[in-house]
This record gives structure tokens, C-alpha cells and sequence, in this order.
């Protein structure tokens, strides 16, 4: 992971962003251990469209409790070159921030 040097903005949706704060928190610990710079924040899925006019985002990466939006986010994006996945169910539930870090990297390279 170390090799990805460049200011990155990653995006994490979920229904209510409150869930997923504690996530981007490991995962901004992860990055900073692993010498990666970048921007982690999560936002309601109702905010995403805001988001993505104010942010220069990398990647998004969905909680499991919205993954039936994952459709319309790659819509959403299309075109954008952002790439949109889901969160691994137990990545998320276990607060695996290393492991949804490289989850978005390996998704922007």
C-alpha cells in the first residue's frame, strides 16, 4: 500500500453516516501507519450527490446496509472514472479499517 503516495479522497455511504464514523477513523489509522495520504470521510447516501460536486472524489465505497444503491451510484458517477464497490460485510461489522483502506486503494489503481 505504501507505494500509493497521492493525495486521495475516499467517500464512504451508509443510511445514516453514523455508523460508518468510527470506520473511517480506523481507516484513517490504517493510512497514516501505512504512510498513505488521504481524505476519508463518510455521508448519509442522501448527501452523496452534494458530496460529489464539492469533493474530488477517488473511490466510494458503500456500508452493506445500502447496497442495494449500488446501481444507482455507479449511474451516478458514470463517466466520472470513480469506482464504486460495496464494504465486505464482515470487514465492516469487525471495523477492519486496514483491510476497507486497501479495499480503496486497490479499486483506485
Amino acid at each position: 500500500m505504501s507505494e500509493e503516495k497521492k493525495n486521495l479522497t475516499i467517500m464512504l455511504c451508509c443510511a445514516a453516516g453514523m455508523s460508518t464514523s468510527i470506520l473511517v477513523k480506523k481507516m484513517q489509522e490504517a493510512a497514516q501507519k501505512e504512510g498513505v495520504t488521504a481524505k476519508i470521510f463518510a455521508c448519509p447516501a442522501a448527501e452523496a450527490n452534494e458530496k460529489l460536486t464539492s469533493e474530488e472524489i477517488d473511490c466510494i465505497l458503500l456500508g452493506p446496509q445500502v447496497r442495494y444503491m449500488l446501481t444507482s451510484f455507479k449511474e451516478k458517477v458514470a463517466g466520472k472514472n470513480i469506482p464504486v464497490d460495496v464494504i465486505n460485510m464482515q470487514d465492516y461489522g469487525m471495523v477492519r479499517g486496514d483491510k476497507v483502506l486497501k479495499q480503496g486503494l486497490d479499486m483506485i489503481k
